[in-house]
């Protein structure tokens, strides 16, 4: 029998290295996101509502979704 040594990868090198990088930003937009709280749950933790976790955060999340989406549809030139 003879093996078929030509296997085609649904995506190219630069599909995946733009994946991990998609994914990159989106792990620390999550780790951004995280935190905040109060271990007691009565007192009040102002830091929950700073930049960080309001603007900075979501904008990296968002980030990384429009790279993972750029990721799958790019199609290089050969």
């Amino acid at each position: 029998m003879e093996e078929n040594n030509n296997i085609k990868l649904p995506f190219g090198k630069i599909n995946y290295i733009l994946m991990g990088v998609g994914i990159i930003i989106l792990a620390l937009g999550y780790i951004l996101l995280a935190g905040g709280g109060s271990d007691d749950p009565n007192v009040f933790n102002p830091a929950m509502f700073d930049a960080q976790r309001l603007v900075w955060a979501p904008i990296l999340i968002v980030l990384g979704f429009i790279v993972e989406i750029i990721a799958i549809m790019y199609k290089s030139k050969k």
